[in-house]
């Protein structure tokens, strides 16, 4: 008997909806420009935030363990299986790290020089698939460069560039390959030695290094890896630094992005619940004669009442289902006419997001539906029928 009373409702919410389509349609039409917009604006903040983090340490050691005081640090097999063996260490690679001063005629200019084993450095910095000019090479005495350095100072693939070295001799080094690091404070100062030609220059033995340089599966996990090293002996002797305490006003701003994000889809969900809660309100109201005589009929007020639930739950997930459409084809709009674009950015669509967006949609719909349901809920038949 329930259930035949409950596939009454939804058969009589049906027909109300049909017998007012364009108010039906305004609706779904309302729901679905409110889940779009959702969709778009949420994957759009994810991904730009995903975009900035990776332009800021996507290239570079996410997490640094290097020695106190400027001291080396031994990489010895047992510090080096603890850093691999950490959960969420995607990449380690020992460097030698130091600064020389270039020289081209009367021009002069800093240029921090990091040695590395080239498949170690790749697994951070992603030398080999971020060439642009050359061939990415490090032996004897082959360096590479950012692409800005090389663009300031008109150097290309084959040149002799000549450095002045920490000990104040200077160093001829031969150019291989020129690189984009993606950030532009990396392509105008950094360099890329062997780790034979690092060594020699700062006098260490074959296990000593001036850092570890980690990345990690995801970037923002670096707090915690890092404190649990600071709590490990093993690491006593050494300093453990990460990206996030020296980026903190990267980390605000990503913050008050993501602040601004939830209020735009806060007011949104506002609106569409107001507009629904409106309309329905006034489909009540129109429907009190056809529900007085529904209820006269034998129908219970809960059943009454469930029609304008169950209107609510078919324009929700039609309005929602729409809604996730209109989003993901407004991703697509973007990623093909400015997503590729240099300076510009992909964006993403965000399964979890996509499906919780269309769950809030859903439930503004069923929460829109509470006045009208119980303004329906108390309709009395009596006064329904002496007044027609």
């Amino acid at each position: 008997m329930r259930g035949g009373e409950q596939m009454l409702s939804l058969r009589i919410a049906a027909r109300f909806l049909r017998r007012s389509r364009a108010q039906s349609a305004l609706i779904v039409l309302g729901i679905a420009v409110g889940i779009g917009v959702q969709v778009f604006v949420g994957s759009l903040i994810v991904s730009l935030q995903k975009a900035l983090v990776d332009e800021t340490v996507g290239s570079s050691s996410q997490v640094t363990v290097a020695g106190r005081q400027g001291f080396a640090v031994d990489f010895t097999p047992q510090l080096e299986a603890a850093i691999a063996g950490t959960s969420g260490v995607k990449a380690a690679a020992p460097v030698r790290t130091f600064s020389v001063i270039f020289r081209k005629q009367g021009d002069s200019a800093p240029l921090n020089v990091t040695g590395g084993d080239l498949a170690e450095l790749d697994r951070i910095y992603g030398l080999s698939s971020r060439t642009a000019l050359g061939t990415v090479r490090l032996s004897d005495d082959a360096v590479v460069i950012g692409v800005d350095f090389a663009d300031t100072y008109q150097l290309t693939p084959g040149d002799t560039i000549r450095v002045v070295l920490p000990d104040g001799s200077v160093a001829r080094l031969w150019l291989s390959g020129v690189v984009d690091l993606g950030a532009a404070v990396a392509n105008e100062r950094s360099a890329f030695v062997s780790p034979e030609f690092a060594a020699a220059t700062l006098k260490m033995t074959p296990e000593q290094y001036s850092a570890v340089a980690v990345q990690l599966d995801d970037p923002f996990r670096s707090v915690a890896v890092a404190d649990g090293w600071r709590a490990d002996p093993l690491f006593a002797d050494l300093t453990v630094t990460e990206w996030q305490d020296e980026n903190k006003d990267l980390l605000d701003a990503l913050q008050a992005q993501s602040s601004s994000s939830y209020m735009i889809q806060v007011f949104v969900l506002i609106a569409v619940a107001l507009g629904i809660a409106s309309t329905l309100a006034i489909s009540a109201v129109q429907k009190t004669r056809q529900i007085g005589i529904l209820k006269a009929m034998g129908l219970r007020d809960g059943r009454s009442a469930a029609i304008f639930v169950w209107q609510a739950v078919i324009l929700g997930v039609t309005g929602a289902g729409l809604g996730v459409a209109t989003g993901i084809g407004l991703i697509e709009v973007f990623n093909a006419t400015g997503g590729q674009r240099q300076g510009s950015f992909p964006i993403d669509p965000q399964p979890v997001f996509v499906a919780v967006s269309f769950g809030v949609g859903v439930l503004v719909a069923l929460l829109s539906a509470i006045v009208p349901s119980r303004r329906t809920s108390r309709v009395d038949p009596i006064e329904v029928i002496q007044s027609v």
